[in-house]
């Protein structure tokens, strides 16, 4: 018997909802509606400094507007470091995690790829951190695989920056001498703050998350969630992502390049538009007489073979307002 199906929308309050993240968020819905499953919201909100006073209610605002209702408490990020440093604090005493005091500029010396120079290295036999100014990184001894996403198909990890040929045993012929190695991961950063690649892991599983709707910005970065999962000893969820939704191509909407907010005033156009977007050949806003309608008709089309099978989708330049501020 399959465990009951529970997807997340999982913003970062450093910005209002946007039309990409209304995208995210009206397709992680709908996947998990469609399943009879639950739909979560969580605030990711690990970055403090970049997050703003107050955004974490105009997102719920924004999304209640939509008639995207959440099950369960939202939870949020910044209210869970004892969870997370409890983990920490026991890959370390198991010496699955080590610290590392590297900069950038070290890094950038051995080629812009860690090369694992502190694995080894505690002071004696102590596991205490080599100095205040140390990250904590995972021993990621793992190989990243290939995964079938359920949008997009088969995926395949892909040498990058932070991908090393070299790194443990691959490089001795050892049983992933012929597989793609992320290098150790970053589990909290020297300033203190936990990583996303740590809590994003920890908290899917503290909720029953088991699938995972997101945009195709991510997608690279999957095969290397995925290896931590398997590294934490977890099982990781499926994945499905769709199109992003971009001003140019290669640049997608974005709380960096002020992309215009919501208009919560007229949800219906707008979720209409999303799955117009999303490729479904969906009625008119004139069709509909409130939300719960409109997210009726909906789930009831969703299918994720409709969805687009394409990276990125151009939208008109006034969703940024980077374009219409003079210059």
């Amino acid at each position: 018997m399959h465990n009951r199906y529970v997807g997340r929308f999982a913003p970062s309050p450093s910005g209002q909802l946007h039309f990409g993240s209304l995208v995210t968020a009206v397709a992680s819905y709908l996947d998990a509606k469609s399943h009879n499953g639950k739909w979560l919201v969580r605030m990711e909100d690990i970055d403090e400094p970049r997050c703003i006073a107050g955004v974490d209610k105009d997102i719920l605002r924004t999304l209640e507007a939509h008639g995207l209702l959440w099950d369960d408490e939202v939870l949020y990020q910044s209210q869970q470091h004892a969870r997370y440093q409890i983990v920490l604090d026991e890959l370390i005493a198991k010496e699955r995690a080590y610290y590392c005091t590297c900069t950038r500029k070290q890094i950038k010396a051995m080629g812009g790829v860690y090369n694992g120079h502190c694995r080894n290295k505690h002071v004696g036999s102590s596991l205490l951190p080599l100095n205040d100014d140390s990250a904590v990184r995972l021993k990621l001894d793992v190989p990243l695989d290939a995964f079938i996403d359920v949008i997009m198909g088969e995926v395949k990890p892909h040498a990058g920056l932070s991908l090393n040929h070299q790194q443990t045993n691959a490089s001795e012929g050892g049983p992933f001498a012929d597989a793609l190695h992320a290098e150790d991961v970053v589990l909290k950063r020297r300033d203190g703050l936990f990583s996303y690649n740590l809590v994003v892991v920890l908290d899917d599983v503290f909720q029953q998350v088991n699938h995972v709707i997101r945009g195709c910005d991510l997608i690279d970065v999957t095969p290397l969630q995925r290896a931590v999962y398997q590294s934490l000893g977890f099982t990781s969820p499926e994945y499905g992502h769709i199109p992003v939704a971009a001003v140019a191509p290669g640049r997608k909407l974005s709380k960096q390049n002020r992309a215009a907010p919501v208009n919560n005033s007229i949800p219906i156009d707008n979720i209409v538009r999303v799955m117009h977007f999303l490729g479904f050949s969906f009625p008119g806003a004139a069709t509909f007489n409130n939300v719960e309608s409109v997210l009726n008709e909906a789930i009831s089309m969703w299918s994720r073979k409709k969805v687009v099978k394409t990276a990125e989708i151009i939208v008109p330049q006034h969703e940024s307002t980077y374009y219409n501020e003079p210059l």
